[in-house]
C-alpha cells in the first residue's frame, strides 16, 4: 500500500476517466469502502483535480525509474556482447540467468522396467 503524500505516476486508465497517463500525482487519501473499485484518491497537479484511481493505474516513480535503468543496462550489455562477439555473454543475456542451470547435466529419465517396478510396489502397499 502506498503512503500518503507519495509521488506516483499514472500508468493506466482502467475505467476510462480521461486520466493523463504518464503524468505525476500525489496520494492524498485511501478509499477504504469495500464496495468501491477505487483504492486511492490522487491529486493530479496538471489537471488541477483529485481523481479516484485503482491501485493498478498508479506506480511509484522510483519503481519506474529502476525498471527503465535495468532495461537500458540490458540493452547496453547486448550491444557490447554483439560488438565484441562474446557469444557466451549474449546467450546468457538473451536466455536469462537460467542458462547456467540448463547446461548442468539433466536427470536421467527412468526406463520402462524401473517405472513398472515402482508402480507395482505402490500398488501392493
Amino acid at each position: 500500500m502506498l503512503r500518503l503524500g507519495q509521488k506516483v505516476i499514472l500508468t493506466g486508465d482502467k475505467f476510462e476517466q480521461g486520466l493523463p497517463i504518464g503524468e505525476h500525482g500525489f496520494i492524498i487519501a485511501y478509499d477504504r469502502n469495500p464496495d468501491n473499485a477505487f483504492d486511492y484518491v490522487v491529486r493530479v497537479p496538471t489537471m488541477n483535480k483529485h481523481v479516484f484511481v485503482p491501485k493498478d493505474d498508479v506506480e511509484l516513480e522510483e519503481t519506474l525509474i529502476q525498471r527503465e535503468a535495468e532495461r537500458i543496462e540490458k540493452e547496453a550489455l547486448i550491444d557490447f556482447a554483439l560488438a565484441t562477439r562474446n557469444e557466451a555473454l549474449f546467450k546468457r543475456l538473451m536466455n536469462g540467468d537460467d542458462a547456467e542451470a540448463a547446461q548442468e547435466k539433466p536427470k536421467d529419465p527412468q526406463n520402462a522396467s524401473d517405472f513398472v517396478k515402482q508402480v507395482n510396489l505402490r500398488a501392493w502397499i
